[in-house]
C-alpha cells in the first residue's frame, strides 16, 4: 500500500513560500498554501516563510489565522518557522513592536535584524548535529540571533562564535537562516518526519 503523501501547509502571505513548496515536493510532501483559517485543515503541519516579522504577524491577526495558529501549536501542532517565522514562534522577542503579536510556543529568547540591515546578509556552511559530517549551506538575510533557550529546547546548531541558528522544542522548528534558498532539503524532510512523529503520536 502506498504511503499518502503529507499535506504540509505553507503560510503564504510574504515571503520565500513559493521555494518552500518546491522543496517539499522534492521530499515526498504535498505543499497547500495557506492564507484563511479554513486551510489549516486537514494540514500535517505549516512552515512560517522569511519577510518582515512585523508585516506578517499582522496579516495573521487581519485575515484570522492568528488565534486559530496559537490553538493549534498548543495542541502538538507542527509548525517551523524559518527566519521571521522564528520570531513569531520564540516566546520573548527583543526589539518587538508594542503591538506587535506573537504565535510563541518555544522557549526562545530572539533578537529582531540582530545581524543588521540587507546588504550584511551573508552565507556560511553550518554543522548540523543531526546531518553528520556534511554541513548545511546557511543563507542569513537580515537575520534574527537566539539569544537564550530554556531548557525544553534542542539546540540544533550554531555559528562558530556560538550563536543559535537552528533549534527545536517539541513539534515546534527554528531555522534562522533560509534553508528554501539552497538545493539542500534536509531541514525540509526532517520536518516532514517531525510531522509523521506527531501524527503517529495522536494516533497512538
Amino acid at each position: 500500500m502506498v504511503e499518502a503523501k503529507p499535506k504540509i501547509g505553507v503560510l503564504a502571505v510574504q515571503g520565500d513560500f513559493a521555494e518552500h513548496a518546491d522543496a517539499l515536493r522534492a521530499v515526498g510532501a504535498e505543499p497547500v498554501e495557506v492564507r484563511l483559517p479554513e486551510q489549516l485543515e486537514g494540514l500535517a503541519g505549516l512552515i512560517i516563510p522569511g519577510g518582515e516579522s512585523t508585516a506578517i504577524s499582522k496579516l495573521l491577526v487581519n485575515w484570522g489565522l492568528l488565534n486559530p495558529l496559537k490553538e493549534r501549536i498548543c495542541g502538538g501542532f507542527p509548525v517551523w518557522g524559518t527566519c521571521a517565522g522564528a520570531i513569531l514562534l520564540s516566546n520573548d522577542v527583543l526589539g518587538k513592536l508594542p503591538d506587535q503579536e506573537l504565535l510563541g510556543g518555544m522557549d526562545l529568547t530572539v533578537r529582531r535584524n540582530a545581524f543588521g540591515r540587507q546588504v550584511q546578509s551573508f552565507e556560511t556552511d553550518l554543522h548540523v548535529r543531526a546531518f553528520g559530517k556534511h554541513p548545511v549551506r546557511a543563507v542569513f538575510i537580515r537575520a534574527p540571533k537566539i539569544e537564550g533557550v530554556g531548557e525544553g529546547v534542542d539546540v540544533l546548531a550554531e555559528l562558530d562564535d556560538g550563536t543559535i541558528a537552528a533549534a527545536r522544542q517539541g513539534a515546534l522548528l527554528v531555522t534562522t537562516f533560509h534553508p528554501e534558498l539552497t538545493p539542500d532539503t534536509r531541514f525540509h524532510s526532517m520536518f516532514v518526519q517531525m510531522t509523521k512523529v506527531a501524527r503517529a503520536t495522536v494516533e497512538a
